[in-house]
């Protein structure tokens, strides 16, 4: 036999598998389609949303720092979308319209009823004609019709949670030569009158924030302070999270006057008195 040692044979076994680790690759590929999908929901939200939706969404993207607040998508004080909240007052706008459109007594005073959307929220306006239409001639009484038209108003701003600011507005014709009653009294009289009824007719107490008036310091037709348009009532239904605290202190009726009415007159001097056309 042969001295010399045998070698060893060496056998290298590899190990048999899926293909290795193949790192992390299925990730981005999985966070890709996750992104697309989600382009394609936002897509297909903006193909039913508003005008105004889409307009903020793009301007949004076009300058992210100002475009927000120029076209209102931001939040408010309770964190409600200020575009969210025109949408729901747009909304009542046209609801409102229709109803008024849908009563004969009303329909015929269709002009006399403004309701717009302003900065501070839904503005109802009932405008007073050459000799009086919703309020008495000369008095804080309320016609017919304007209790008709409080009424109507009242079932639906006693679903909003919304705060309610009301105010008086006269012409610039001196109500009598008497000084202890003058367009002054008689602005907040008709404003008060209006929250009275409001609330008989079912608006929370606490809804009507404030009752303002405003005699003949805020004229709608500032060319001619005699123009009987001047003589109104403004319903202001204040933005979501508003309060009618930031509106300029105008000598008038405010919170007080909810808590105790019986501090304004209750009745007007006859129409008789009255000089102007209030």
């Amino acid at each position: 036999m042969s001295s010399t040692k045998a070698q060893p044979i060496i056998v290298i076994k590899k190990k048999g598998g899926h293909g290795g680790h193949h790192g992390g690759a299925w990730k981005v590929a999985y966070a890709d389609f996750v992104t697309a999908m989600m382009a394609l929901f936002i897509v297909l939200w903006l193909m039913n949303s508003s005008d105004r939706i889409k307009k903020a969404v793009a301007g949004y993207f076009n300058d992210p720092k100002g475009t927000a607040n120029l076209l209102g998508t931001t939040m408010n004080g309770n964190g409600v979308s200020v575009v969210a909240n025109e949408d729901k007052l747009r909304l009542l706008k046209d609801k409102l319209e229709e109803e008024i459109k849908a009563k004969k007594e009303l329909e015929k005073l269709s002009k006399q009823i403004e309701i717009t959307i302003t900065a501070e929220g839904l503005r109802i306006e009932l405008i007073e004609g050459k000799n009086g239409t919703f309020y008495q001639s000369g008095s804080a009484g309320l016609s017919g019709s304007g209790q008709e038209l409080l009424n109507l108003l009242a079932g639906e701003l006693k679903k909003l949670p919304n705060a309610l600011l009301i105010e008086g507005h006269t012409d610039a014709a001196p109500y009598s030569s008497d000084t202890s009653y003058s367009n002054w009294e008689l602005s907040a009289d008709r404003a008060n009158s209006a929250r009275r009824l409001l609330q008989q007719a079912g608006v929370r107490a606490d809804q009507v924030t404030q009752v303002r008036g405003y005699a003949d310091q805020m004229l709608r037709v500032k060319s001619n302070p005699f123009d009987p348009s001047n003589r109104r009532i403004s319903i202001l239904v204040k933005n979501e999270g508003g309060t009618a605290a930031s509106l300029p202190a105008v000598a008038g009726t405010s919170r007080e006057a909810v808590k105790a009415p019986e501090a304004v007159p209750a009745k007007s001097p006859a129409p008789k008195e009255k000089a102007g056309g209030a």
